[in-house]
Order: structure tokens, then sequence, then C-alpha cells
């Protein structure tokens, strides 16, 4: 409502105004200067509004915008559309630019002056688009739309973006503008985002196909991570955010996905087995992005563990070097994991699944190498590691071991090998010794570790048992000129060993009968086997250059002594003299005579010992030391006595299986057998087979402890 004082506008006032208005608008669009003062003409348009004259306004602009935009068609037409170079269609980009920000300019011109008319007659109409949508809409119908401009427009873009691909440089702005024009039109994804898209897929796809035959993964991996890495740049330059996504799927299906088995088969193994880090981080990193990557990794992960490991473990000629082998091979997997798998828990766990499958593929062997080589690395005069050093290689031992099913085989080769080294003084440190019984212990339980610990307990009992027997020597009215000192073993902490007979010189005898009486007056009912294969003792020679001390085991001592009897003695007569076995006492004669510390002459010479051969003492032996230590010569373990080892194993195990099947039947009473088989694998800490299982409960029948039942014979009875 118009203030009452206010006059009346004429027609002819409302029709120059407009004129004046319209000569600005075609000032604006034709970038030349305009007459009239942009205040006046703003104040003009709020004038006309006053007097209710806005529709007409509103129409009369849209007209006038429109003739121009419709006019602006005609200098893209000029262009050839068929058969256009790189260049043709580069100017075409640059002026269709041109117009689409002489436009845009124009467009913020005119609404400047049309303010008050965008701001109130527009703003309470929600039908009628703003001044510069009507722009938009203007310029999107009459230009953009044009079937053959658009197409133009399209390819242009598409080209330079190939041409880009392709390592040429182009005007990113350019394509920056362009590609805005066609968001801001809402036109960006029917008329470009679909054929860029469909155009990418058909490149990579080529080039995926092409790559994977022409290089190897390493090279192939660079060039995807490459490509991922310029498409975002892409996407960060002139591209619109939203066709990111579909982009890099775009990618990551065609130069990954559909050759993520081919790119695992053909490189995965060596880039494992060369340790190329850089590489295996970016295939985990490009694994990660696809669909279903990391599970077809993980899978040939796994296989690749279980293939590499089994050779290790299932090739006799590595036995030596296996333990070592399989450290390594941990230590390296581990340090994928950390460093190329980002600490995965999935491929941590996959591994040690690997590790426990391909390690009891072999069964017992790694179990025994495991313990040998854990000897070797307690053994005195191991000097490769520092007690810290020695801790780790520990630690790594005990997680291979976790690995192994039939823990009782290293058990059993360990307590043989712990032996040796306890009651022949061999080991390094009883630190060590300690730490790693209480890994075990905490591995396996106490029960696995009481005979290693009783082993422990018996050297420390016999220390003491030796201060009590020197006091009792001393107060012996007849004191013996020989120093005695006894290991007291409990039979059944220890190996067993064969018991063997041997002549020892009387003096020894009646010391150890005073030994036995002393003993046994503490210990009454207990029996005591002497063990002369495990002895060893301190002796005192005279050569020509002096007197020597030598440190011997019991039987070189046995055959020395007979060399105070005589000068020269033949190989028969020293064993009907000694009593010591045949292939014992040349192994004993040939650490005497063929070895470094020759004390004794062997006639003829040579490095075996023969039945026919005669032994003299070596009055002109000589050596830097006082004391001197001869080595007996080493047997290597004999098959036999690992077969012995390891059939000791399988008959505890039967007493288990027996004494589990009766401790179960005892507390159910009545048990289906595959009840009773499921509960005994709960049960028992070995593998074994149901064959196995089934002879034993059948010997178990036999002896009348359970009883089949008569009417469902798959079922048992607890025979109390």
């Amino acid at each position: 409502n118009l203030p009452p004082d206010r006059p009346k506008l004429s027609e002819n006032y409302t029709e120059d105004t407009w004129l004046k208005l319209r000569d600005a608008v075609g000032a604006i669009q034709n970038s030349t200067s305009i007459k009239y003062n942009l205040e006046e003409l703003y104040q003009a348009v709020e004038n006309l509004c006053s007097y209710k004259v806005s529709p007409t306004l509103y129409k009369q602009l849209r007209q006038v915008c429109e003739d121009h935009v419709q006019a602006q068609i005609h200098q893209f037409r000029e262009y050839p559309f068929d058969l256009c170079s790189s260049l043709d269609n580069l100017s075409f980009l640059k002026r269709m630019n041109r117009c689409w920000q002489d436009h845009c300019r124009q467009t913020i011109m005119i609404r400047s002056i049309f303010l008050f008319l965008d701001r109130t007659y527009v703003l309470q109409n929600s039908l009628l688009p703003s001044i510069w949508d009507t722009g938009l809409e203007l310029f999107r119908t009459h230009i953009v739309s044009d079937v053959a401009v658009q197409k133009r427009t399209v390819e242009g873009l598409l080209e330079q973006i190939e041409l880009e691909r392709n390592g040429e440089t182009i005007d990113r702005s350019l394509l920056r503008s362009l590609l805005g024009m066609l968001s801001d039109l809402q036109v960006y994804r029917d008329s470009f985002e679909e054929r860029f898209l469909t155009e990418t897929n058909r490149l990579y796809a080529a080039e995926g196909q092409r790559l994977m035959q022409e290089r190897d993964v390493p090279e192939y991996l660079h060039h995807v991570a490459r490509r991922l890495e310029e498409e975002n740049d892409r996407i960060m330059s002139y591209l619109d955010q939203s066709t990111q996504k579909p982009l890099i799927n775009c990618i990551e299906k065609q130069l990954l996905g559909e050759h993520m088995t081919a790119i695992l088969q053909k490189g995965l193994s060596n880039l494992l087995d060369e340790n190329r880090v850089t590489e295996l981080t970016l295939l985990y990193q490009l694994f990660s992005k696809g669909k279903g990557g990391l599970p077809t990794l993980l899978q040939f992960w796994r296989d690749y563990i279980k293939s590499f490991g089994g050779e290790i473990v299932c090739t006799p000629e590595k036995d030596k070097d296996m333990v070592q082998d399989l450290l390594d091979f941990k230590d390296k997997m581990d340090n994928v994991v950390q460093s190329c798998f980002a600490r995965n828990e999935a491929f941590i766990n996959a591994m040690k699944e690997a590790f426990e499958t391909f390690i009891n593929k072999r069964p017992n062997k790694p179990a025994e190498l495991i313990a040998k080589y854990v000897d070797s690395k307690l053994r005195a005069g191991n000097k490769e590691a520092t007690e810290e050093e020695l801790e780790r290689i520990l630690d790594k031992i005990m997680i291979i071991f976790r690995f192994i099913h039939g823990k009782d085989v290293f058990e059993a080769f360990y307590k043989k090998d712990l032996a040796k080294r306890l009651l022949v003084g061999k080991s390094a440190s009883v630190d060590a010794e300690k730490s790693m019984l209480s890994k075990l212990k905490h591995e396996c339980g106490a029960a696995f570790t009481s005979k290693l610990e009783g082993m422990f307990k018996d050297m420390e009992l016999s220390k003491d048992i030796m201060i009590q027997f020197k006091q009792y020597m001393q107060n012996q009215s007849e004191p013996s000129n020989i120093e005695l000192t006894v290991n007291i073993l409990t039979m059944g902490y220890w190996p067993s060993y064969t018991p063997m007979e041997v002549h020892l010189p009387s003096e020894m005898v009646k010391l150890q009968e005073v030994f036995k009486l002393f003993y046994l007056s503490k210990h009454s009912g207990r029996k005591l086997q002497w063990q002369p294969t495990l002895g060893h003792s301190v002796l005192k020679a005279e050569f020509k250059e002096g007197k020597k001390e030598l440190q011997v085991s019991l039987f070189q001592t046995l055959v020395l002594l007979m060399f105070n009897e005589g000068e020269d003695f033949g190989m028969e007569e020293i064993r009907t003299a000694t009593g010591i076995e045949e292939m014992e006492l040349k192994r004993t004669l040939q650490s005497l005579a063929c070895g470094k510390a020759r004390v004794l002459n062997k006639n003829p010479r040579g490095k075996d010992v023969e039945d026919g051969d005669r032994f003299n003492f070596n009055n002109d032996f000589k050596h830097k030391l006082f004391r001197i230590k001869i080595n007996q010569i080493q047997m290597k373990e004999t098959v036999e006595e690992q077969v012995s080892t390891t059939e000791r194993v399988f008959q505890d195990r039967q007493y288990q299986i027996d004494a589990a099947v009766v401790r179960i039947m005892k507390m159910r009473k009545i048990l289906s057998h595959n009840l009773l088989v499921s509960e005994l694998y709960n049960q028992l800490k070995f593998p074994v087979k149901p064959g196995d299982l089934k002879k034993r409960i059948e010997s178990l029948i036999d002896r009348d402890y359970m009883e089949r039942d008569k009417e469902t014979p798959n079922q048992y009875h607890y025979v109390a």
C-alpha cells in the first residue's frame, strides 16, 4: 500500500524506466560501458517493484536474457563436428569456457541491478527461479543441452583427460572451469560422468591385461599405486568429488580385482623369498582397498608358509639345520606381519595355524631336533651367545615348541640330553637351565617338568650327601688315597641306562662298598646300582717331561691303570682285563692313542683301532697344560638309540591312554564308543589315531577293566 501523499507513476515513466534498464542489460551482455549510474538503476528497479509491476519486470528481464543466450549458440555451430583435431577440440573448449565465464559475470552484474526484484517478488514466489538460477537454466537449455554442443564439449574433455593419462601436460584450470560448469548446470552426472567412467573402465581393463603380461609383480604394484595417486590428484584438481568413489572403485577393480589371484600366483612367493618389505607393504595396502583382497592374500600367505615350512621339516637332508631354519623363517614371517601387514590379527592367526600344520606333518622328528638344539645352546662351550642372547633364543624356541603336538617326544630327548649335561658337568649355566625349565613348566604345566625338576633336586641332594661322606671318611681308621664323588640318581627321574659290568681295581671296589655302607645306614631299604658308563676321574701321570694330570672317563681310567702293571698290551688282553664291551673299548683306545692327546702309542699306526693292534705307554708325551682333558670319542647317537627313545615315548603313551580310559569309565560308568573317544581327545596331550585308541580299549576289555554292553556292542560298562 502506497502512502496517500505519494504521486502515481505514469505509464510513460514505467516504459522509460524499463527501456533504460534494458539498455543497461544489453550493455552488460555486449561488454560495453553502461550510460547510467548503477545506484540510479537499482533505485529505478526498486521504484518499479513498489508500484506492483514486478511480474512484468521479471518476465521482460527473463526474455531479454533468453534472447541473448539463444544468440550465443551460433558461435559454436561454426565449428566442424566431424574429423576434428585435438587443437580444434581444445579451441572449442576454450571458446565454451569463455562463453560460460562471460555469462556468469554478466548474470552477477544483472542480478546486482535487479537485486530488489530478486529479494522481494522472486523470493515471495517459491515457484519462480532466482535471477542467478534463471541464468543457469537459460545457459543449460539453449547451449549445453544442444546435442551437438554437449557431445563436442564432453568428447573434448575426455580427450584432454586421456592425453594427461598418457603423460602429456594439459590446461587443468580449463577442465576445472568446464567441469564446474557442468556441475553447476546439474548435467555433470548424465552428460559427463557416465561417459568418463565407461572410458576409464575400458582404458584400465586393457592396461591391466597388457601390463600383467609385460611386467613383473613389483613393477606392476608400483604402477597401480601411481595410477591411484594420479586419479586422486585429478579429483582434487578438476573432477567433481562425487566421482571419487566410482572412479577409484573402477581402477581398483580393473587393475587389482580382476588380477588378484594372478598377482599372488606370479609374485607373492618371490616377494616373501626375497623379503621385499616395500613391495609387500604396498601389496597389503592395495589389497586392503579392493573387495575381497585381504581374504585372498590371507589364503595365499597361509599356503606359502605351509609350503615353505613343510619343505624345511619334511626334507631329511636338512635335518641338521632344521631348527635354525625354522627360527629364521619365523623371524622373517613375524617381521612381514609387523612391518608390511599392519599387525593384522587375521594374518598373525593364519601364520600360527600354518606353522602348527606343517611342523606336525612329520611326527616326532621336529620335537627331537628342537630338544637337541636346546642342548647345543645350553651346553658348556657354547660361546656364541651372552646370557641375554641365550634367553632370547630360548624364548624363540618356546614359540616353535608351542606348535608341536607330541611334546612328550621333546621331553624324552630333552631329559636324555639334560642328564648328560648335569652328570658330566657340561651345563653352560644353571640359571639358563632353570630358566628353560620354568618356560617349559609355564607352557606345559608342572606334571610335564616334575621329572626334570627331580633331576636338579638329585644333583643338589648329591652335593649334600658328598659333604657328609667326606666327614665320614675323615673319621675312618684307614682313609683312602682316592677321593670319591658320587651322584645318587632317582631311577624314575632319569633316563634308563643299560647296566655294564666292568672289572674295577680293588681300591675302587673297596671304596664303593664303603660308600654303600655309609649311604644305606642313612637310607635303609634302598638299592644302589652303579653306572660305570657315566663315571669319570682325574689320574696323576709321570712322563719324561714331568708330572701331568689327566681328566678321563672311567673306561679310559681302567685302560690307563693297566700300564702301571706292564709296558705293552694287545687289544684282547685289555678287553679281558677291563671287561669293557668291544665297541666301547675300541672308542676308548682310539681316544687315548689316535686323538690329539696321545698318551698311548698304537702299533701299527693308524686312525682306527683293529683287533690285532698293540698299545704301549707314550713316555715322550708332551703338552703345554698341566691338567689335560682327554675327550672320549663321541659315538654319534645311533639309529637304535633314537628308536629306543621314541619307542619309550610310545610305550608311555599307551600307559597314558589306558589310564585316561579307566579314569573316564570310572567316573561315567557307562559310555558309548564315540563319546569315550571324544573325551579321550580332550584329555590326551599328544596326537593319537582312532585305530590306536580302539586297540587300547580292546586291551582293557581283555584285561577286565571294562566290558561291552551285551545288547549294544558300541557301549561300554566299567568293571569295578
